[in-house]
């Protein structure tokens, strides 16, 4: 009998435990979870808050795209030839970044051709670019990089002067440019931003083809001839600068579905001709309709001390001196584009 007073108390507790969980779920919410480890209290919805996944160390881009225009005319008064223009261009990237690290890579395949009645095909654009830059920093509050940089590029087939098709005046690594240098990148987190200094950079300008290798095209040294007309010294194949080399990179969002991307190269030989800057600059507007279809407005400038261009005369009079001029390309396309 004396056990009756456990019992009792046994019940009462058991039942003012029913009501307080009752009271619990039926009119509150129950807004946290605790767990109790190794006396430690841990509460488990700020716990799930807190843990944040890890991002990606690796960013891919797989982009090909094709634009077309093309025209026709059937008893057209006014005259005419039926053309189709075709351009083709991939762009392959691989990003990564982790921590202090990053690591970005790049390779972009251009190829367009021209088809208008009563001429051949002419080539309208020809690319083969590789880049990548490696930077390492001292800590993550700065956006301060110490970075290695290459860039290589060259293209795929001949290019003539047309209508003149039976001499190339390129070809496929004639010429061919090799940059490797080391230097500074300010490169801010979650900007579309970089800008790449480097006091210190080699410059290779390959001409492979031994025939614009002797008439020393794109810089190189030509060949020497003897009063009769005999080759001494074959022309040559590779030449070599140092110099400085600055970069920018820049992507921006202008309008809603508009997109603009600007890339420029600078580059001075320490030797040579230091001070007389070599141009390279390429501005893009991209359109987009759809995930698919977009609009490009493209424009290049170049400008290269050694690449030198042949005295002419104009229709009207006006004589064209030997020497090096800018160089300009504009494209304005409507095309496809799938990314994978």
């Amino acid at each position: 009998m004396r056990y009756w007073r456990v019992y009792l108390l046994f019940f009462i507790c058991f039942s003012i435990k029913a009501q307080d969980d009752k009271f619990i779920i039926g009119e509150r919410k129950l807004q946290d979870t605790l767990f109790i480890i190794k006396k430690d209290t841990i509460n488990l919805n700020q716990l799930l808050q807190s843990v944040k996944p890890t991002p990606a160390k690796w960013k891919r881009v797989n982009k090909v795209g094709v634009n077309i225009s093309e025209i026709a005319f059937v008893n057209w008064n006014a005259g005419g030839n039926n053309s189709v223009s075709a351009l083709a261009n991939t762009t392959f990237e691989r990003k990564y970044k982790f921590k202090n690290v990053q690591w970005t890579n790049e390779m972009i395949l251009k190829y367009g051709v021209n088809i208008q009645e009563g001429q051949k095909i002419r080539k309208t654009d020809d690319a083969l670019q590789i880049n990548s830059t490696f930077g390492a920093r001292p800590n993550s509050n700065t956006s301060w990089y110490f970075s290695a940089k290459g860039n290589f590029n060259t293209q795929f087939s001949n290019g003539y002067r047309y209508p003149n098709t039976d001499n190339p005046i390129s070809r496929f690594m004639a010429p061919g440019y090799f940059f490797l240098g080391v230097g500074g990148e300010y490169a801010p987190d979650k900007k579309d931003l970089t800008i790449y200094l480097s006091p210190l950079t080699q410059k290779s300008t390959f001409v492979l083809d031994q025939t614009l290798a002797d008439a020393g095209a794109f810089g190189v040294r030509a060949a020497e001839y003897d009063a009769d007309g005999n080759k001494i010294r074959g022309g040559q194949k590779v030449y070599t600068e140092v110099g400085i080399l600055v970069t920018n990179s820049y992507q921006t969002k202008v309008y809603e579905n508009m997109f603009f991307s600007n890339k420029l190269t600078l580059y001075t030989d320490y030797i040579n001709s230091f001070g007389n800057v070599d141009v390279n600059w390429i501005m893009d507007f991209e359109l987009r309709v759809n995930e698919y279809v977009k609009a490009d407005l493209g424009v290049n400038i170049i400008y290269d001390d050694d690449v030198k261009f042949k005295e002419f005369t104009e229709e009207d009079g006006t004589v064209i001196p030997y020497g090096a001029r800018i160089q300009l390309k504009q494209l304005l396309g409507v095309g496809v584009v799938y990314n994978f």
